[in-house]
């Protein structure tokens, strides 16, 4: 199966380092992850394939719209290349595990084609706030 499924919680270390899961690190088999803040709440992990996509539609982004340079550039400034030790760990920069909140653990969720870190009872939080739209969404994929 190919894919990030599933969530796991795991313990970020005094140097930031964080675990990947066993599944995760299987879809993770050559070159980097990047690591973003796209969204508010949590950083997401990108292999290097899925991000030459995301580089292609930020490129593309700016050739039909010049006026999206600063997001682009909020976006890519806070970027960080990352590579798993032989443990399979992966060192977050302080700095994007403070603006989501994440300090001693962190939910790691498969996202299909990339993995999000989470802050456990921020994701909870979220998850619930927006299960009535659960159905809706569920009926047009699973129908």
């Amino acid at each position: 199966m190919s894919g990030f499924l599933g969530s796991y919680v795991h313990q970020v270390d005094e140097k930031g380092r964080l675990s990947l899961p066993a599944s995760f690190r299987r879809g993770v088999t050559e070159g980097p992850l990047v690591v973003v803040q796209v969204h508010e709440s949590a950083l997401t992990m990108y292999p290097e394939g899925t991000w030459r996509e995301v580089e292609g539609r930020l490129l593309e982004l700016l050739r039909r719209k010049p006026e999206a340079r600063h997001y682009v550039l909020a976006i890519t400034a806070n970027a960080v290349e990352v590579v798993p030790d032989k443990q399979g760990r992966i060192l977050i920069p302080q700095r994007l595990l403070q603006a989501v909140e994440v300090s001693q653990e962190a939910l790691l969720v498969g996202v299909i084609d990339r993995i999000e870190v989470w802050e456990p009872s921020r994701f909870e939080r979220t998850v619930r706030e927006r299960s009535a739209e659960f159905e809706q969404f569920a009926a047009q994929v699973f129908a």
